[in-house]
């Protein structure tokens, strides 16, 4: 399902501003989805709250029996960056 949901949200997300870095993923074992998304701050994020393909993407989704986690924004009080081993 998610093959065929990138057609339709891909063009949009990708217009929007603020978005550095999006991923998808799948577990098959555990039929889990998650998609982990960079944004350069809490309101260019929130963009996908009010996106309607998104929203709309969500309910076959649900109506299979899926739940989804919320809040889907979360503020990042530390972050990572590689370390050069230079």
């Amino acid at each position: 399902m998610m093959i065929e949901d990138e057609k339709v949200l891909r063009p949009g997300i990708e217009t929007m501003l603020g978005l550095p870095v999006s991923n998808i993923g799948a577990v098959e074992t555990t039929s889990s989805l998650t998609n982990v998304s960079l944004w350069v701050d809490l309101d260019a994020a929130k963009q996908l709250d009010r996106f309607q393909p998104m929203l709309d993407a969500g309910k076959p989704y649900v109506a299979k029996g899926a739940t989804f986690e919320r809040p889907i924004n979360y503020t990042t009080p530390w972050q990572l960056q590689p370390v050069s081993k230079i």
